[in-house]
């Protein structure tokens, strides 16, 4: 039963990865490849993301629509199935570089930014 529940999480999400609604135009500046400490976090302009993060010898991933922003932070996936990406500093930039602060990891937006090598 688990492993049903599962698959039919798993096929629900890569349905909806698809269905995320475009970005506010007030939050323009969350778009983009943003790479950091063993973490990497893609949002399209359309309102997908695909984040990737490593924690020793283990990893974790999503890809899936935002559902929903709360001030700076963001919700990502559909009711249970959904996580909050805590923004503690939005998109910023420091001279002419993006900057943005999610779930305590600092991130610079852009290719190779942290000396990252993980993959979203």
């Amino acid at each position: 039963m688990n492993a049903l529940r599962l698959a039919l999480a798993a096929f629900l999400l890569a349905l909806a990865a698809g269905c995320g609604e475009a970005v506010p135009v007030d939050k323009a500046e969350y778009v983009g490849e943003w790479h950091g400490k063993d973490m990497v976090l893609v949002i399209t302009q359309d309102g997908n993301v695909r984040y990737r993060r490593r924690n020793g010898s283990s990893s974790t991933s999503i890809s899936a629509p935002i559902s929903r922003f709360e001030g700076a932070s963001f919700w990502v996936g559909f009711g249970i199935f959904s996580t909050k990406f805590d923004v503690s500093k939005a998109p910023y930039r420091d001279g002419n570089i993006w900057k943005m602060t999610v779930d305590g990891v600092d991130l610079v937006r852009g290719f190779g930014g942290g000396g990252n090598k993980i993959q979203a």
